[in-house]
C-alpha cells in the first residue's frame, strides 16, 4: 500500500526520537520514500548522518539554507510528500500546529502543506494530561490532522502511563490507513454515532447507555476502504477513529445542525442514538431540593428526527441511507416498521435488552432489514460488524 509513496517524516525532539530510525526502516521495507526533517531538538537524539543513511535521502535541518532554498524550497518540500509525518511529535510542536505558528523549519513546513498530516504525540504523561495538551489536540482534531497514540506504558523519566509514542508498525498502519485507496475512494460518507446528552440544568442531562463503539468502528472501517468520511458524535465512551473529520456534539439539535453542514453525501449512516426527547423547560441554574418531598415538573418536546428528515429529502438526499434500530422486543417486526416510517434504504436492528450485553459491550448481534428482506448475522465483536457493514455499504456505491 506504501509502495510509491513519498513520505515527508519530520522527527521532534523528545528520547522517544530514536523510534524514528527503525520508522525509516519500516517505511522504506515497504516501499515508500522517506525525505527526513530534523528539528534542532531532535538532532540531541539522533544525528542527520544516522538519519540520511536509513532514509538514503538527504536530511533537511535549516529554514534558512539558501542552498536549500534555491534546490527545493520549503513549499515545495511540503508538498511534494503523499503524506507528513511527525513522529515523535512533542508538546512543543504540537502547540505550535495548533497555534499557527511557523518559526523554524519543521514549523514552517507543516503550516506550508496541502497533504493530510499524521502525528505520533510522545511526551510525559503529565505534559500529554494537561489542559493545554487536550487542548491543542482538540484543535488539531478539528483541522482534520491525524493522530495515532499515544501508548500507555513505561516512560524513560521513570513514569507511568499514556504518553509513550506508538511503535514503528503502528505507525506504519496508520500511515497505510491514511493513503488507504480502497472501494469508497472519493466517496464521502456520513457517520453518526453515540449517544445526545439533553440538559435538565447544567449538570445534569437525559442519556442513554450508548457507548458509542459501534459507529466508531463503522467509521474506522469505512476510512480503511478509503472513503472520507464526516464523523458527528456525541459524547461517547470511546475515542474518535483516527483518519476522520471528527464533529463533537452534546444534543440531538447540534447533532442535526452538523448533519445538514456535512451534507452532501454519497451514503448517510445514522448510528447514534439519539435521545427522542429534549427537556423544554431546562433550567439555567442546577435545580436544588426544598425539602418539600416534591421533584421539579419536566416538560418534554420531541427532539428532530434526524435520520427521517435525510431520508425523506427531496433534493440532494444520499445514495444510501442507513439507520439503525436498538429495541428490546419484537426486533425484526419493528426494525421492518421503522424502516417503512423512516423511509431509509437499510436498518441495522439488534437486541439491547441488558441480557445481551450489547449496548455498551464489544459484541453485536444484527440484522439488516432492506428490500432484499432480513439478512440475519451471527454474533460478532463490533469490529467485524463494522468491517461487514462497510463491505456492504462499497458494493451498494460501487
Amino acid at each position: 500500500m506504501l509502495a510509491g509513496k513519498r513520505i515527508l517524516l519530520i522527527v521532534g525532539g523528545g528520547i522517544a526520537a530514536f523510534k524514528s530510525l527503525d520508522l525509516i526502516r519500516r517505511l522504506r521495507e515497504r516501499g515508500a520514500t522517506v525525505t527526513p526533517v530534523l528539528t534542532r531538538s531532535a538532532e540531541e537524539f539522533v544525528t542527520p548522518l544516522s538519519t540520511s543513511a536509513l532514509a538514503g535521502q538527504k536530511v533537511y535541518r535549516d529554514l534558512f539554507d539558501l542552498t536549500d532554498e534555491a534546490e527545493m524550497g520549503h513549499i515545495e518540500l511540503s508538498r511534494a510528500a503523499d503524506l507528513v509525518v511527525v513522529a515523535p511529535a512533542t508538546a512543543d510542536l504540537m502547540g505550535k500546529m495548533a497555534g499557527g505558528l511557523a518559526n523554524d523549519l519543521a514549523s514552517t513546513l507543516l503550516m506550508a502543506t496541502d497533504k493530510r498530516v499524521l502525528i505520533a504525540p510522545a511526551m510525559n504523561v503529565r505534559m500529554w494530561e494537561h489542559p493545554a495538551t487536550q487542548r491543542n489536540l482538540a484543535t488539531l482534531h478539528g483541522d482534520g490532522i491525524l493522530t495515532v497514540g499515544p501508548d500507555v506504558g513505561d516512560m524513560a523519566c521513570g513514569e507511568h502511563g499514556p504518553g509513550r509514542m506508538s511503535e514503528p508498525l503502528e505507525i506504519v498502519a496508520a500511515a497505510e490507513a491514511a493513503l488507504a485507496d480502497g472501494p469508497l475512494k472519493g466517496k464521502h460518507v456520513l457517520v453518526t454515532s453515540g449517544p445526545t446528552h439533553e440538559p435538565i440544568d447544567p449538570v445534569r442531562y437525559i442519556a442513554n447507555r450508548s457507548s458509542g463503539a459501534q459507529g466508531t468502528a463503522i467509521a474506522r472501517s469505512l476510512a480503511a476502504l478509503g472513503a472520507d468520511v464526516t464523523f458527528v458524535t456525541g459524547p461517547a465512551d470511546v475515542a474518535p477513529p483516527l483518519g476522520v473529520k471528527v464533529v463533537a456534539v452534546q444534543t440531538a439539535r447540534e447533532m442535526k445542525e452538523a448533519v445538514d453542514a456535512a451534507l452532501p453525501a454519497d451514503a448517510a449512516v445514522f448510528a447514534a442514538a439519539v435521545a427522542d426527547w429534549r427537556v423544554e423547560n431546562a433550567s439555567g441554574s442546577k435545580m436544588k431540593k426544598d425539602g418539600s418531598g416534591n421533584a421539579p415538573a419536566l416538560s418534554f418536546a420531541e427532539n428532530p428526527d434526524i435520520l427521517a428528515g435525510v431520508s425523506q429529502m427531496t433534493a440532494g438526499r444520499p445514495k444510501l441511507v442507513v439507520g439503525f434500530a436498538a429495541e428490546t422486543d419484537d426486533v425484526e417486526a419493528n426494525a421492518t416498521a421503522k424502516r417503512a416510517r423512516k423511509g431509509c434504504d437499510w436498518i441495522v436492528a439488534n437486541d439491547v435488552s441488558p441480557e445481551t450485553g450489547i449496548m455498551g459491550g464489544s459484541e453485536n448481534a444484527v440484522t439488516i432489514i432492506s428490500d432484499a428482506g432480513a439478512d440475519v448475522w451471527p454474533r460478532l465483536n463490533k469490529e467485524q460488524v463494522a468491517m461487514k457493514i462497510a463491505a456492504k455499504i462499497a458494493e451498494a456505491l460501487a
